[in-house]
C-alpha cells in the first residue's frame, strides 16, 4: 500500500529593521514538531547593520535569503511566495512566533478532498513586546469562524492572521497574492479575495501562534492609518450599495467600521500636536467627503461629521484640550452618539 506524503509547506518571514526579534521567530520555526520544507527570509530594503545579521543567522538556522527594495510586507510576502515550490504557505512576522506545533497542528486539519481549499486558520494568543503572555486566545470570541459571509467581511476585521494561517498556492497564485499598496489591512484583503474567488476556508480553536502586539509593529502608525482609508476606498469601490436586495453597504458597514477610527485618529494628532496632523486631517476630510456624497446616509450624521471635521483640522490643539473638558455636556453625548467618538469624558484625549 502506497503511503501517503506529507504536504509539502513553505515558511516566508518578511524582515525590515527586526533584528531585536528575528532569532526568536527563527527559533520557533526551528523547533517545530514538523519541519518546515522550505525558510524563506525576505529583506525588505533593511539598513546595512540590520541586513548584516540575517547573514549571520542564515548559518545557524539555514534560511534562504532574499534582499528586495523596501516595499512593504505584502510585497515582501508576495516576492517569498514566488521563490518557493510548496504546496502550502506559512507565514510569520519578524516579531511574532509560532508555537511548537503549529505546522503539525494547521497540517493535521487540512480536508481531506477539497479541490477547492483557500485557507486554514486557527486562533492564536497575544503576547507584549517580550513574548509574555496576555490573552490565551483571540480569536475565538471575535466574528464567526469559518468565514461565510462576505457581508461579515465587510463588516468587521476578519481576525484571520497569516501567522496563524496555512494557505493554498493554488488559490493564492489564483488571486495575485497580497495587494502591495496596503501595509495594513493587507490580510483582510487577501483572505476575502480567496473567499470571493470561490475558495473554502477551514478554522481551528487551538492557538498555533503568538502575536506580539507592541508601538513598534506594522499595526501601529502612520503607515497603518494610510492603509487603513486605502483599503476603505477599496471595499467602497468594491461594494457598492444595492438598494434592489436591501444592501447599503456604505452606510450599514463601512461608516461604522471606519469612521470612528478617522475621527479619533485626527482628533488625536491634532490634539497631540502631531508631525501628521495635516495628513491625517485629510485622511478624515476624504471621509468627510464621502459620507456626504453618499445619498443613504442620514443627513444629520453628515452634518455632525462636518462639524467634528472642522473642530479635528482646524482647532487649535489648546481649544481641543478645552473641548475636552466639555465633552460631557448633551451636545457633546450627541455628537459622540452619531459620528463614533468614544464614550468617556475625556473623548478627545
Amino acid at each position: 500500500m502506497k503511503i501517503a506524503e506529507k504536504p509539502t509547506v513553505a515558511v516566508v518571514i518578511p524582515f525590515y529593521n527586526g533584528s531585536r526579534w528575528i532569532e526568536r521567530a527563527l527559533r520557533s520555526v526551528h523547533e517545530q514538531t514538523i519541519a518546515a520544507d522550505e525558510l524563506v527570509i525576505v529583506n525588505d530594503g533593511s539598513d546595512e547593520s540590520e541586513r548584516a545579521i540575517l547573514d549571520e543567522l542564515a548559518l545557524r538556522y539555514g534560511f534562504r535569503l532574499l534582499d528586495k527594495a523596501n516595499g512593504g510586507q505584502g510585497s515582501a510576502r508576495n516576492c517569498g511566495v514566488e521563490c518557493t515550490t510548496s504546496e502550502y504557505i506559512c507565514f510569520l512576522d519578524q516579531d511574532d512566533y509560532f508555537l511548537p506545533e503549529h505546522i503539525e497542528d494547521l497540517l493535521g486539519a487540512l480536508p481531506k478532498k477539497d479541490l477547492r481549499f483557500g485557507f486554514l486558520y486557527a486562533d492564536l494568543m497575544i503576547a507584549d513586546i517580550t513574548g509574555n503572555i496576555i490573552y490565551s486566545h483571540i480569536v475565538r470570541d471575535r466574528g464567526t469562524h469559518p468565514k461565510t459571509s462576505v457581508v461579515d467581511m465587510v463588516r468587521t476585521d476578519m481576525f484571520v492572521l497569516p501567522s496563524a494561517s496555512v494557505i493554498s498556492r493554488r488559490a493564492f497564485a489564483a488571486v495575485g497574492g497580497f495587494d502591495p499598496q496596503f501595509t495594513g489591512y493587507e490580510d483582510d484583503d487577501l483572505f476575502m479575495r480567496i473567499f470571493r474567488a470561490g475558495y473554502t476556508n477551514y478554522y481551528i480553536e487551538k492557538p498555533v501562534t503568538v502575536w506580539c502586539v507592541h508601538g513598534e509593529s506594522t499595526s501601529s502608525g502612520i503607515r497603518m492609518q494610510r492603509s487603513r482609508l486605502r483599503y476603505f476606498k477599496k471595499l467602497c469601490a468594491t461594494f457598492p450599495d444595492e438598494p434592489s436586495v436591501g444592501l447599503y453597504y456604505f452606510r450599514d458597514f463601512l461608516v461604522p467600521r471606519f469612521g470612528p477610527h478617522f475621527i479619533r485618529h485626527a482628533l488625536e494628532a491634532a490634539k497631540n500636536e502631531s508631525e501628521h496632523r495635516e495628513e491625517i486631517g485629510e485622511m478624515l476630510r476624504e471621509y468627510c467627503n464621502a459620507v456626504i456624497s453618499n445619498p443613504s446616509v442620514d443627513r444629520l450624521y453628515k452634518k455632525r461629521l462636518v462639524r467634528i471635521t472642522y473642530l479635528a483640522t482646524r482647532c487649535s490643539p489648546a481649544m481641543l484640550r478645552v473641548l475636552s473638558n466639555w465633552s460631557h455636556t448633551r451636545g457633546f453625548r450627541s455628537l459622540r452618539r452619531h459620528v463614533g467618538l468614544p464614550k468617556r469624558a475625556g473623548a478627545l484625549e
